[in-house]
C-alpha cells in the first residue's frame, strides 16, 4: 500500500491546483477600522453554463492514517471549501490519476479553491463538526468525473 506524508498547505505549494484561501497578506479595512477584508483571493470559475451556488456539507471527520481509493474532479467549474469551524482538514491532489496523489494539511484557519478539473480526494475533515461552505458550479450539465485506484493510498500523521 502506497503512502503520502502530509505536508503544510501553503499557497506556494497548492499554486498548480488552486488557491488557499485565507486571512494573509494584503487587505484593506473597512468596518469603521474594524475589519481586514482580504479581497478576492480566488479565481472562481462556473463555466458559461453554470452559476455560482453556496452549499452546506456536513462530512463525516477521519483520522489519520487515513486510506482512500477514490479522486474525483470537476471538469465544468472550480469549487471552494471554507471550513466553517477552526479544525484543520486534510486535502488530497493530484495531476491526473496516473500521478502519484499529495496530501495538505490545513492549519485551521484555511480554506481552498480548487480550479475546474483539478483531481482531488473528497473531502475529509479531521474533526467534528465537518461543516464546510461550498462554493461550486450549478448547473444542467455533469460535473463529476471519479477514478478509482487499483491499491489504496495511505496519508500517515504528520
Amino acid at each position: 500500500m502506497p503512502v503520502i506524508h502530509p505536508r503544510p498547505l501553503t499557497s506556494a505549494d497548492f499554486a498548480p491546483f488552486g488557491e488557499v484561501l485565507e486571512a494573509s497578506g494584503a487587505f484593506r479595512l473597512i468596518n469603521a477600522g474594524l475589519c481586514q477584508r482580504h479581497h478576492d483571493l480566488a479565481a472562481l470559475d462556473f463555466g458559461p453554463d453554470g452559476q455560482a451556488g453556496i452549499s452546506v456539507f456536513s462530512a463525516v471527520p477521519r483520522a489519520l492514517p487515513y486510506s482512500f481509493d477514490l479522486i474525483e474532479r470537476h471538469p465544468e467549474g472550480s469549487q471552494a471549501f471554507l471550513p466553517m469551524t477552526q479544525h484543520p482538514f486534510l486535502v488530497i491532489v493530484a495531476q491526473s490519476p496516473q500521478d502519484a496523489p499529495i496530501a495538505f494539511l490545513t492549519n485551521g484557519t484555511q480554506g481552498i479553491n480548487l480550479r475546474r478539473g483539478v483531481w482531488h480526494g473528497v473531502l475529509t475533515p479531521l474533526h467534528a463538526p465537518g461543516l464546510f461552505a461550498v462554493v461550486d458550479r450549478i448547473g444542467s450539465t455533469p460535473n463529476l468525473e471519479e477514478h478509482r485506484y487499483t491499491e489504496s493510498w495511505t496519508v500517515l500523521p504528520l
